[in-house]
C-alpha cells in the first residue's frame, strides 16, 4: 500500500496518539470516577479538534516539503479534513448508541469514563487491522469499490427509516448471548468488572457494558471504514483521520450526551451523508467527485440538520 507520507510523520503519529493516550490513562485517571461535566467536555472537545487540526496542519507541511507541490499538499490536507469530518460525524450516532446503553444499564456518570476510555483503546487497535485489511483488498481488487458503495448507499436508506425509533436493547443478541454465558450481579461495585457474591466470582453489570459498547465498536467501524476509503485510498490519511476522530469521542459523548434532545434529526443527516458517499463511490470510474464538493456536501448536510434540530427540538416543560 502506497502512501504520500514521510516516515518521519508515521513515527510522529505514533508518538502522538501514545502521549494522547497517556493523558487519558494516566494524567485523567488521577482525577478518580467522576461526573464530566459539560464544561470539562467542551473544553476537552476543543482540545481534541485542535490537536486534529495541528496535525492536518504539519500534514500539509510534510507533503509539500516531500514533493515540492503546494497544490498536491492542498488535495491531501482536505482528504485528511474531510474524512475526518465524515469519522466525526459517523461518531455521533454511535455516541447515541452508547447513551443508550448507559441508559438502559443506569450506568453511574462517574463510572462512564473508564468505560469510554477503554472503548477508544479498542476501537483504535480494531480500526486500525480493518484498515491496514481494507487497504490491501482495494489495492488487490478494485471492485471492492463497488460492494462498499452499495453497501453504504443500503446502509444510508436503512438509517433514514430507522432514524427516530427507539432501538430494542433487549432483543439485541450480544446481550442475550452475554447473559448466556455469564452469571450477572443486579449491583455495581464502583469500577470493578467482577465482583463475589455468595462466595462466587460474577460479572458486574459494567463488565456487560463493556462488551456491548465493543459490539458497537465493530458494527460502526463496518459503517465508517468504507466511508473513509471513498475520499482517499491512502492508508495513512484513512489511518490517521479515524484515531484523531476516535480520541475525542470521550469528551464528546458527555458534551452530546447534555444537549442529544437538540440533535433529534442528525440520524437523518448522517443517513443522506452515507448515501452521498455511497453513491459517490459507485460513481468513481464514471466521474470522481472532487474532494472539496465532497467536503462542502458533508458540512452542508450536517449544518442544515443542526440548525433544522435545534429549530424543531420539542421545548421543555417548565413548572408553575
Amino acid at each position: 500500500m502506497q502512501t504520500i507520507a514521510p516516515l518521519w510523520l508515521w513515527g510522529f503519529f505514533v508518538a502522538a496518539v501514545v502521549v494522547a493516550l497517556f493523558i487519558d490513562f494516566v494524567v485523567l485517571k488521577k482525577q478518580g470516577a467522576h461526573e464530566v461535566g459539560v464544561k470539562e467536555a467542551l473544553n476537552w472537545s476543543i482540545v481534541w479538534v485542535a490537536v486534529s487540526l495541528a496535525f492536518n496542519a504539519l500534514f500539509w507541511w510534510a507533503v509539500k516539503d516531500t514533493s515540492g507541490d503546494a497544490a498536491l499538499a492542498n488535495t491531501k490536507a482536505l482528504e485528511f479534513l474531510t474524512g475526518y469530518l465524515i469519522e466525526k460525524s459517523l461518531a455521533v450516532d454511535n455516541i447515541f448508541v452508547f447513551l443508550m446503553i448507559f441508559t438502559y444499564f443506569a450506568v453511574p456518570a462517574a463510572y462512564q469514563k473508564r468505560v469510554l476510555m477503554i472503548g477508544i483503546i479498542g476501537a483504535i487497535v480494531l480500526r486500525s487491522i480493518m484498515i491496514l485489511a481494507g487497504g490491501w483488498l482495494l489495492q488487490q481488487f478494485h471492485w471492492i469499490l463497488y460492494v462498499f458503495g452499495a453497501f453504504l448507499l443500503l446502509t444510508g436508506i436503512k438509517m433514514w427509516w430507522a432514524a427516530g425509533q427507539e432501538p430494542d436493547l433487549e432483543s439485541n443478541p450480544a446481550l442475550k448471548l452475554l447473559r448466556k454465558l455469564m452469571p450477572v450481579s443486579k449491583h455495581f461495585d464502583g469500577e470493578k468488572f467482577f465482583t463475589v457474591e455468595n462466595g462466587k466470582r460474577i460479572a458486574t453489570p459494567l463488565l456487560m457494558v463493556i462488551c456491548l459498547v465493543g459490539f458497537t465498536d465493530v458494527i460502526f467501524a463496518v459503517d465508517s471504514i468504507p466511508a473513509i476509503f471513498a475520499i482517499t485510498t491512502d492508508p495513512f490519511i484513512v489511518l490517521t483521520s479515524n484515531v484523531f476522530a476516535i480520541l475525542g469521542l470521550r469528551a464528546m459523548y458527555f458534551l452530546l450526551a447534555a444537549v442529544a434532545a437538540k440533535f433529534h434529526l442528525l440520524s437523518y443527516g448522517l443517513a443522506v451523508i452515507l448515501a452521498f458517499i455511497g453513491t459517490k463511490m459507485l460513481l468513481i470510474d464514471v466521474y470522481k467527485i472532487p474532494v472539496v464538493v465532497s467536503l462542502g456536501v458533508v458540512v452542508g448536510i450536517l449544518a442544515v440538520t443542526m440548525v433544522l434540530s435545534v429549530r424543531t427540538a420539542p421545548k421543555l416543560k417548565t413548572g408553575a
